[in-house]
């Protein structure tokens, strides 16, 4: 097959030789089973698929240890069977394991479920595939499109020639063209053309991702300016409350709770605290104060009460000595 293919492949440059010459014959090839694992429907079908073949291995596995069982069960109990039950256990035994090699072969045998399966969800890709590849060369002026993945052997390929992710773009295009309205059509084709271009000029592309870095770091640095903004409002913010609730503290005479242990303690929090002291400290002085007028007081009018004692004392007895007198 691949030596068929080898001469039928130099044919065709001999064909082209004569158009080579004036505008040079144009190549590329596509690696089908890399445009395959890119397709979302192909990937969601295959792991379908493959959760199907994970549940037939579950059930062999649980036939085989069926089948270990039965054979365990008859050599510990061969010794007390007759040759007739033996024959019968052995017919099952045979049985059982034939059905197993049946399943096998139905399942992941050449012609199996899994292997039929596969081309059943192959062939839609592998169709889409080709008239991608057929609208892509018409296109681009393609002379030859290569399949890697193929039996044709490729001792070297350039990545520029590679037309794989131009195939599942086209894959991809008209899936969602058949989802979008004409206005989204007409933006959808405009933004399509454009990768066009991207991809016929590797000049461009580079510049336009130049420019979109360029913009992220700008629109980085705008960002981290306006959250620079923010903590440093936020510290004007903090710092104007701390000094409302420091004059509130000192106009109210409250002393504000103090620092827990391992707090820092800022030079707001410190002059808050400095202005309770004080307030402290003079509440005290004046309290000292009104105590020893208070006790003064006390005193003048304990010492007016005794003085007033002694007259009345001294008044009563002038009179007892009169009225003693006048008794004599």
């Amino acid at each position: 097959m691949k030596k068929y293919f080898a001469i039928t492949l130099f044919l065709l440059f001999l064909g082209f030789k004569t158009n080579a010459q004036s505008r040079g014959v144009k190549i590329g090839y596509i690696d089908m089973e890399y445009i395959l694992q890119n397709v979302p429907d192909y990937t969601e079908a295959k792991n379908q698929l493959e959760q199907k073949a994970e549940k037939w291995k579950q059930d062999i596995e649980a036939k085989k240890v069926e089948i270990a069982k039965l054979k365990d069960a008859l050599k510990t109990e061969r010794a007390l069977l007759t040759k007739e039950l033996i024959e019968e256990r052995e017919e099952e035994i045979k049985f059982q394991e034939n059905e197993l090699i049946d399943f096998q072969q139905k399942k992941f045998g050449p012609n199996g479920d899994l292997i039929t399966q596969k081309a059943v969800l192959v062939k839609p890709i592998q169709d889409q595939v080709f008239t991608a590849v057929q609208d892509i060369a018409e296109l681009k002026k393609y002379d030859f499109i290569f399949d890697k993945s193929s039996d044709l052997t490729m001792l070297f390929s350039a990545k520029r020639h590679d037309i794989s992710d131009q195939v599942i773009r086209a894959i991809t295009r008209a899936e969602r063209r058949e989802q979008l309205s004409k206005k989204e059509l007409k933006e959808q084709e405009k933004k399509e053309y454009q990768e066009d271009l991207e991809d016929e000029n590797p000049a461009l592309a580079a510049r336009k991702k130049a420019l979109e870095d360029k913009k992220a770091a700008r629109d980085k640095m705008m960002e981290d300016r306006r959250l620079a903004a923010e903590a440093k409002k936020k510290e004007a913010d903090d710092k104007r409350k701390a000094a409302a609730e420091a004059r509130e503290a000192k106009k109210s005479g409250t002393v504000p709770a103090k620092d827990k242990p391992g707090d820092k303690q800022t030079p707001e929090t410190a002059k808050t605290a400095s202005d309770s002291t004080a307030v402290n400290s003079k509440e005290a002085k004046a309290a000292a104060r009104a105590k020893l007028i208070e006790d003064r007081k006390k005193a003048l009018e304990d010492k007016k009460k005794k003085i007033l004692e002694d007259r009345e004392a001294a008044k009563k007895a002038k009179e007892d000595k009169k009225t003693e007198t006048k008794t004599e």
